[in-house]
């Protein structure tokens, strides 16, 4: 079982009710069990830093695990930096649908969205 950080009170990322839905039901849906989600941040992409999400069930020391509605959601220290304060949202329109990244960091954004400066 994946345990959530408690030395954290406020998490350093947010999650909306419609991300969590979406996540819990893709984890439910690929039968992965007890799997968390895992935001990262990777040097790349058009802007030169790229969203990275997947599943995840290992939990390092360099890791802060946040719980939202039951859903675990990993990071990594050295993500953090880029991603506090950051809130991932989902939408289901059939233009533009999807996860998206409403990052208060950024300076500048691609226009996919999957990629940012700061």
């Amino acid at each position: 079982m994946i345990e959530t950080n408690t030395k954290n009170e406020v998490p350093v990322v947010h999650l909306t009710p419609e991300a969590v839905k979406e996540v819990k039901d893709m984890i439910e849906r690929k039968q992965l069990g007890n799997a968390a989600l895992r935001l990262s941040v990777d040097g790349g992409g058009c802007s030169g830093l790229s969203y990275k999400l997947h599943f995840d069930t290992e939990i390092s020391q360099h890791d802060d695990v946040f719980d939202f509605d039951g859903l675990s959601v990993i990071v990594d220290k050295k993500s953090a930096v880029y991603l506090s304060g950051t809130t991932l949202d989902f939408s289901t329109a059939l233009v533009g649908g999807g996860f998206k990244f409403h990052n208060p960091n950024a300076k500048q954004s691609c226009g996919c969205g999957e990629s940012f400066s700061t």
